[in-house]
């Protein structure tokens, strides 16, 4: 069996994602109530066997950095391959910050090199899923592919926001275009690229000496690649989600709250591995009620908590009710108050009788129409909502905020507003 390593892309800044990643790169972002993002890919890796994983940072690492640490919980401290963080350094004429994601491997091909692969695996480190890589490894090699790209189906008219396919006999791909105005089909790229070594360094080193590329993956490389050599197209049916936008998040965070969801949390052979917190167990009050909803440790529920993900040390008190919201570490939910259709941060205050996604007016985000127009409210981290105050929908409070007479003006947040301003 061929040597393989991973290279997981985690430097990118994920505005779409708003404030969830004003201060942490965005596959550093909280996801199902105890995992971060990155969590999937890493554990796909280990249970995929391959036991060498560089993680490529440059955004905002320290809160990926901390929580990787040295490895431990996905058994990659160790002498022989383990984890290793990547980051942007001086030193060589052609260092600099990462301009896209083929300049950031192009940047580590000593990594690659000094590793004796024969397969490099280059995986978005910003997206859910649970898999196998073996199976598409040996699909690769069966094939005689210098690349082979992991693809999924997706409704045609979603299809825009990624990279679509048209593969023909045995999966071969005869066009690869990067994000189409209008696509054909719903065939796309997950972002998961498996490459022999020489194929990859070569196509990295022809891409570093075009002026004209935009050194990217999707853009750049492999639609070239499909003109010159064979690149193949793997079909993956399981659950997938790019959760780049503030919408496509919550969406997958409700998606696990379902009965029987795709994406099965609880699989003994396949867990998700992650950093655990040293939480004692959730508890619930006598007028406590929970339905439809994840509840992370250390949580104290008192109030109703409704078709909603609770991360470790969320208190709701009495009276509130907090529904189809995601909500961080260890914020407190105020008497009387009320968190509908919301994402709120680590360590958000909500008053006493306050309500955060309030009425009916669904007018989009002044700062962010293109992202913030579903409805969903951010509540950035360690800010506070005062007592009785009501912040409508598609808002944005900034991270930090004070319940001040100069942030909050008035007891109403109306719909498309801004409260705040941004960190330094």
């Amino acid at each position: 069996m061929d040597k393989a390593i991973a290279l997981i892309l985690a430097g990118g800044r994920g505005d779409r994602l708003s404030i969830l990643s004003e201060e942490r790169a965005k596959p550093a972002v909280v996801f199902a109530g105890k995992y971060r993002i990155i969590d999937f890919a890493l554990s796909n890796c280990v249970h995929s066997g391959i036991q060498k994983v560089a993680l490529l940072t440059q955004y905002r690492p320290r809160s990926l950095n901390e929580h990787i640490g040295i490895g431990r919980p996905w058994d990659l401290d160790r002498m022989g391959g383990g984890i290793f963080l990547l980051q942007p350094y001086t030193g060589r004429l052609s260092s600099d910050w990462y301009k896209n994601t083929a300049d950031a491997v192009h940047q580590n091909l000593s990594f690659v090199e000094e590793s004796r692969a024969d397969l490099v695996l280059v995986l978005a480190g910003d997206h859910i899923y649970s898999m196998r890589y073996d199976a598409m490894l040996a699909f690769h090699r069966a094939h005689g592919a210098d690349c082979t790209v992991g693809v999924v189906e997706v409704p045609t008219k979603e299809a825009s926001r990624y990279g679509v396919l048209t593969l023909g006999q045995e999966g071969k791909v005869v066009r690869f275009t990067e994000k189409p105005a209008h696509p054909e089909s719903g065939t796309v790229s997950m972002g998961i690229y498996v490459f022999t070594r020489d194929a990859l360094m070569r196509e990295l080193e022809r891409d570093a000496a075009d002026p004209n590329s935009t050194h990217d993956f999707g853009t750049d490389i492999l639609p070239g690649m499909v003109d010159r050599c064979p690149v193949y197209g793997y079909q993956f049916s399981g659950y997938w989600r790019d959760v780049g936008t503030v919408q496509s998040y919550w969406e997958a965070n409700m998606d696990l709250v379902a009965d029987m969801p795709q994406l099965n949390l609880y699989d003994r052979d396949h867990p998700v591995l992650t950093r655990v917190q040293s939480r004692p167990a959730a508890k619930t009050g006598p007028s406590a009620q929970i339905t439809r909803s994840l509840v992370g440790d250390g949580c104290i529920i008192n109030g109703v908590v409704r078709n909603s993900i609770l991360s470790p040390g969320v208190y709701v008190e009495e009276d509130a009710v907090v529904e189809d919201s995601v909500v961080f570490d260890d914020c407190f939910i105020g008497r009387w108050a009320r968190v509908h259709y919301s994402i709120l941060d680590k360590e958000v205050t909500v008053g006493q009788e306050a309500v955060v996604g309030w009425g009916e007016d669904f007018t989009p985000n002044e700062e962010e129409p293109d992202r913030l127009n579903t409805g969903i409210t951010l509540v950035g981290k360690r800010a506070t909502v005062p007592p009785r105050t009501k912040v409508g929908r598609n808002c944005k409070v900034y991270p930090g905020t004070r319940a001040s007479a100069s942030a909050f003006a008035s007891e109403e947040v109306h719909s498309g507003k801004v409260v705040g301003t941004p960190l330094p």
